[in-house]
């Protein structure tokens, strides 16, 4: 399930959060991304929706997870020990996961969250590696490379494969297919978060090949050493055993794939184990995540929130497992998902509308710096070298910010006010702004202040007059006939 097509669905969200946060400033939330198309109307009764939209996909995808979590470790423990794999019993291991999970985030983000994680990792890659150095290796280095070349030259055809021709695979389809992506766009805000979070100081291209490229590789690299070892297996012709487990029993035919390597056992509970911290984990960060919506992303919550929200992710698997088990599961799933798929498709927008505005800001910038290298050709080289040359004093800098500058912003303000442009104005000794409203995008703010350097060499302080730009810093300096250091 980690291919391209799904963690595209996270980069989009990551990505749009990531912008909306670092570049404009906005809260870390869902609703700050639909901001160049609401405008203000995010901080009222239209954002407040979106983010409870996005509590609720995201506790319903960590419930779904719960429950197929409490049914593989049911399977598992029963395959292990014989313990009957019931209802009950999978009632009983959502408790004893959530009660790991709700520990994990009362001991908060780097003692519980962060520490599960990092074993979970390391459990992970220990299952891996067995399954791959037991196994026939140069085999499946093969199938790794051929299943990605496959992937790749059929996934443009497989996206868009709804079985139109071939009716009987249309209830596999939904019962599967929909499913899956009803599960990726429940999620998709949970991760998103996540990957917004630790992005800060990414470029876009790094954003997008580090979610795409490196997680998809794992992936296939997981789907290979597991799902090609086991055809290997079957196509021996002695595995009935694994074959009736796949199409009567998923959860258990993990299992039955371990019975055909050496230290069964062991790698059985391995399994187990990895199974358990990878749905303590989901169920602790979801927790954290849902109480960042449900804070607005305030810099503190009270610990006995977030462990409300773990306990009810719980509840809601457990009654989702009484009343259908995997058919609620998959059930639940779908509807949450249906109205993010709307937020996630203005998401897309949104964030178009903005590079696109961004891009144009660029150019604009580009012009403008090219149209002042113009101006200061016309000064002789003897003047540009003293220009370079020279370290202004706090003193000189100010004088010029309020004697040339300022008059100047100001005389631009009046006449756009003249023209009805909404502009406003602030200034001080050592500095001043000009902010233009607009309606229908982010403000424009064009800020002169003055800035103190350091010389390397001597170890001296000059100042310049610079301009900075609301959206990203430009600091390039203001050229002037009467200060040519400007």
């Amino acid at each position: 399930m980690g291919n391209i097509r799904l963690w595209s669905v996270y980069a989009v969200v990551g990505l749009s959060l990531a912008y909306f946060a670092y570049r404009h400033d906005l809260p870390l939330l869902p609703r700050s991304v639909l901001y160049p198309i609401l405008g203000d109307k995010i901080y009222g009764v239209i954002g407040h929706a979106i983010d409870i939209f996005a509590i609720l996909g995201t506790l319903f995808g960590v419930a779904t997870s719960l429950g197929f979590g409490a049914m593989q470790v049911s399977s598992g423990i029963s395959f292990l020990t014989g313990i009957a794999d019931t209802q009950n019993m999978q009632v009983l291991y959502i408790i004893i996961i959530v009660a790991l999970a709700t520990i994990s985030v009362a001991l908060g983000l780097d003692k519980g969250i962060k520490a599960l994680s990092n074993l979970n990792v390391v459990l992970a890659i220990l299952l891996l590696a067995f399954i791959l150095f037991l196994g026939n290796i140069a085999g499946l280095i093969r199938d790794y490379i051929q299943n990605i070349g496959y992937y790749l030259s059929t996934i443009v055809n497989q996206t868009f494969n709804l079985y139109a021709y071939n009716q009987d695979n249309q209830q596999w389809l939904k019962k599967w297919t929909l499913f899956y992506w009803g599960w990726w766009i429940a999620w998709s805000l949970f991760v998103g978060m996540f990957i917004a979070k630790v992005s800060k100081g990414r470029t876009i291209r790094q954003f997008i090949i580090d979610v795409l490229f490196i997680p998809v590789g794992f992936t296939f690299l997981w789907m290979t050493v597991f799902g090609n070892s086991a055809i290997e297996i079957v196509m021996t012709g002695k595995a009935q055993d694994l074959i009736n487990a796949a199409n009567n029993n998923i959860p258990v035919a993990l299992f039955e794939f371990l019975q055909y390597f050496p230290f069964a056992t062991i790698l059985s509970t391995l399994a187990v184990c990895l199974v358990v911290t990878f749905f303590v984990t989901s169920a602790d960060s979801g927790a954290l995540v849902i109480d960042i919506l449900a804070t607005g992303n305030a810099q503190t919550s009270i610990t006995v929130q977030r462990i409300a929200w773990s306990v009810l992710g719980g509840l809601l698997a457990i009654s989702l497992i009484l009343a259908g088990g995997l058919q609620a599961l998959q059930s639940a799933t779908i509807i949450s998902a249906f109205p993010l798929l709307f937020i996630l498709f203005l998401m897309a927008i949104s964030l178009i509308k903005s590079l696109r505005l961004d891009y144009l800001r660029i150019k604009s910038i580009q012009t403008h710096s090219t149209v002042v290298q113009y101006i200061k050709a016309d000064t002789s080289w003897q003047k540009r070298l003293a220009a370079i040359a020279a370290k202004p004093t706090k003193t000189q800098a100010i004088e010029f910010l309020q004697q040339v500058v300022t008059p100047a912003v100001l005389e631009v303000a009046t006449e756009m006010q003249k023209n009805a442009i909404n502009t406003e104005i602030t200034k001080d000794d050592e500095h001043v702004q000009l902010i233009i409203r607009i309606q229908s995008g982010d403000d424009f703010v064009y800020s002169v202040m003055l800035r103190s350097y350091q010389t390397k060499a001597d170890n001296d302080t000059y100042n310049r007059v610079e301009v900075l730009l609301g959206h990203s810093g430009q600091y390039y300096d203001i050229p002037s006939n009467k200060y040519p250091q400007y």
